[in-house]
Parts: structure tokens; sequence; C-alpha cells
């Protein structure tokens, strides 16, 4: 694992880090190691380092949570889980599809868009699905911070470090 994952000292999940940042911060006596990888890292000195897996804060941060997931183009593909919602085609170039065409109206915004590949979105063109004949297999949402925060970490593939530790 080369992510190490950062909490607060609360135990609220703040961010993955990179495995050098989470030397530094160790280096720097700002956090505090609760799990260590098999991994292990020689320095110049001939010296033998393990890397970290969990980090957690000596001093918590006050963090800011916006009331939304800000819309993006990034933030639609992890909410979808980088798949076609019509099709279900993963791996390939993946754009944004307005359920309502903005031709007709139609707004950004999570409720309106989701994730498509090229070839469903020739097809579906600028009409709606119904009028294309397309089904949707899962209908947009909204995510919360924490549904986010839930599919991220399943993405980056540190969701069982995070439930073993009792934060999801």
């Amino acid at each position: 694992m080369t992510h190490c994952i950062l909490l607060n000292y609360d135990f609220t999940f703040l961010n993955v880090v990179n495995w050098k940042r989470a030397l530094c911060l160790i280096a720097k006596g700002k956090v505090q190691v609760l799990a260590y990888s098999d991994r292990t890292v020689r320095t110049g000195e001939g010296l033998s380092v393990k890397i970290p897996t969990v980090l957690k804060l000596i001093k918590l941060i006050r963090t800011l949570y916006r009331a939304r997931v800000p819309f993006s183009k990034k933030n639609i593909l992890i909410r979808d889980g980088f798949a076609c919602v019509y099709c279900g085609f993963q791996g390939g170039r993946l754009t944004i599809d307005h359920i309502i065409p903005k031709s007709r109206g139609g707004k950004d915004s999570f409720e309106n868009c989701v994730a498509c590949c090229v070839a469903c979105n020739n097809r579906k063109a600028s009409r709606t699905p119904r009028e294309a004949g397309m089904v949707l297999k899962s209908p947009p949402w909204q995510p919360t911070i924490s549904e986010f925060f839930r599919l991220k970490a399943m993405k980056l593939g540190i969701y069982d470090v995070l439930k073993e530790l009792g934060i999801y």
C-alpha cells in the first residue's frame, strides 16, 4: 500500500496521504502511528523504516465541511463507480450525460447528470432517456459528505482498513 490513511484526533477520516508525506509527518512529531504495513524503506544511511498504513493527528484540526459535495465531472464519476449508467461499461473514456439535455433547460447538478460512455452518449444525443429508448441502471442522486468519503475509500481500497478500525 503506497497510501496512508490520515485520521483526525477524534478518529474521523481526513484524507489519504502518500507514504513519503506520512514519514515527514512522523519525523515532525505531528502524528501517532496506529498501524504499520509489511513494507519497509531503506534510507541513505542504511536504516530500515516500516511504512505506516494508519496515522492519527496529535492535535485536533477543525474541519469545515461544506453542506454538499461540490459538483464536478470527477465527483460524478466517483459517485457512479466509473461505469456507464446505461450499459455498465467500465474502463474506457467516460463522459457526463445530462438526463434532461441542456438544450431543453437541463441544469448541471448531481440529480441531472450521470456517467456515460461515448457510444451511449452519442446514441442518446439531445433526447431524454425515454425518447431514446434507454434505461438508467441507477437513478442519479446527490451524495452526502459521508457517503462520498465512503465511496472514495472504497475506490482507493482502504475501506476494509477503516472498517477494522471502527470508523465505517
